[in-house]
């Protein structure tokens, strides 16, 4: 064989065999796809907080969501229609990347640390969403999410819309002539409740709607005795629902002995709303906020709608 023939037979099994490794390459670029894992250019988000989840739907950005946790409780079809890594504060570096995302946008609540250090070092894009649960810091966050995903326009006109409700809220609160005062029970248990005190989104929640705290006293989410309870005597109480199921909690509340003698019990003073609703500091938490202010101010033992 000539030296000519022999470099036309070496190029030719050259070109051969980098044929075979495209090929090779494709089918195994076909089974991830088969697998559940994106091709390229293809956003598939881990939703991971019921605020984040909620915006993201709210900017018609569900079709890019792959998975949420399980604080994603509105819109209900979230849940329903996709995958769930489990509760946002007690997560797995498994669960989490089993669902292939190319990009994690979550609340600085998910939890535990650790995990959340371990799918960071995973290479997957990881976005930490602040919590802000104040009138300028819901906007804030809506502009946030949607320059994390190009939906800056429709992030911008979402977050105008939430900024004016707001504002719309601040004048009904400016036209309170006397404010009244609440408390915020989270659970009952073993005859105990649990307050919302300063520093939490029932705090936050309150103030919005023209309400003092009644447990501005205490700091963050604690059990607190009978007589501390008796000492607080709210005019009203303020509980979460999740679902029908969950509506005893309002009377177990005004039952416990250091509330039964209250302004509230005696008037029959009881708010029940959705707690995602209440809480979430989504788009719709002036609406929330502006339904905790008529229930309190307008008719005893109201249960606020959920939009």
């Amino acid at each position: 064989m000539g030296v000519a023939t022999r470099r036309f037979a070496i190029a030719s099994a050259a070109l051969t065999l980098a044929g075979l490794l495209a090929s090779t390459s494709t089918l195994r670029s076909g089974a991830l796809a088969a697998d559940g894992a994106s091709p390229a250019g293809l956003v598939r988000i881990l939703s991971l907080g019921g605020d984040v989840t909620e915006i993201l739907y709210a900017l018609g950005q569900s079709d890019k969501i792959v998975a949420v946790d399980t604080t994603s409780l509105f819109p209900a079809s979230a849940l329903k229609d996709k995958k769930s890594v489990g509760y946002l504060r007690a997560l797995s570096s498994e669960g989490v990347l089993s669902v292939n995302p190319t990009l994690i946008i979550a609340s600085e609540q998910a939890g535990p640390p650790e995990v959340v250090k371990a799918i960071k070092g995973s290479g997957v894009q990881y976005v930490d969403v602040e919590e802000k649960q104040t009138a300028e810091g819901v906007p804030d966050k809506v502009r946030r999410i949607g320059s994390i995903i190009g939906a800056d326009g429709d992030a911008q006109k979402l977050a105008a819309k939430i900024e004016a409700d707001f504002a719309a809220l601040d004048n009904d609160r400016k036209q309170i002539k006397i404010r009244k005062k609440a408390l915020f029970v989270l659970a009952v248990q073993n005859g105990r409740a649990t307050v919302g005190g300063t520093g939490t989104g029932a705090d936050a929640i309150l103030q919005l709607a023209g309400i003092d705290n009644a447990a501005a006293g205490v700091t963050g989410y604690k059990p607190v005795s009978d007589e501390q309870l008796a000492e607080l005597a709210p005019d009203a109480v303020i509980v979460m629902t999740r679902g029908e199921s969950d509506r005893h909690s309002g009377d177990l509340a005004l039952s416990l002995p250091g509330l039964s003698q209250s302004p509230a019990a005696k008037n029959k003073s009881l708010v029940e709303m959705d707690g995602q609703y209440l809480l979430g500091f989504g788009p719709r938490a002036p609406s929330a906020a502006h339904d905790l202010m008529n229930a309190l101010y307008s008719e005893p033992g109201k249960t606020a709608a959920t939009p």
